[in-house]
């Protein structure tokens, strides 16, 4: 593909400047990583009230979830990009797939919870899509 033919379909993989070179899914699970912060921010006060028996609602351990994920997938994919063996980049690519399920899944798990910021994470979702979109191609140019 020509440089005009990717720039119409939103389609760069790699950023312009050659001395940092991070490719879109770098930069989308950054944007992750910022998403599942405030998420975790906002749903926190939520959680972490005692329910009528005492204890804590075991969904709070979810937005520690989501937080402990995303900046694993954007380490991961930085360890990929940077590493030389295609052994050992296989491997980083497998853990950002394992890590995108978990995010997912912990997505999932939070959307029953009793609180107003569930309909933030209906946002995530819709990103994790995208990256996921983005993880099949940035696969395949490594």
């Amino acid at each position: 593909m020509n440089i005009n033919l990717d720039e119409k379909l939103g389609m760069k993989y790699f950023s312009r400047n050659s001395e940092n070179r991070r490719s879109a899914l770098y930069f989308k699970a950054q944007e992750i990583m910022r998403i599942s912060r405030r998420i975790s921010e906002y749903l926190v006060p939520d959680l972490a009230v005692l329910n009528d028996r005492g204890t804590e609602d075991t969904n709070v351990y979810f937005t520690g979830d989501i937080i402990r994920h995303s900046h694993s997938l954007v380490t991961n994919i930085d360890k990929a990009e940077n590493e030389y063996f295609q052994d050992n980049r296989m491997k980083y690519v497998s853990s950002v797939g394992q890590l995108t399920e978990r995010l997912q899944h912990a997505c999932e798990q939070l959307e029953y919870v009793n609180s107003n910021g569930r309909e933030f994470l209906q946002i995530l979702r819709r990103e994790l899509q995208k990256f996921r979109k983005l993880q099949r191609i940035w696969k395949l140019s490594l």
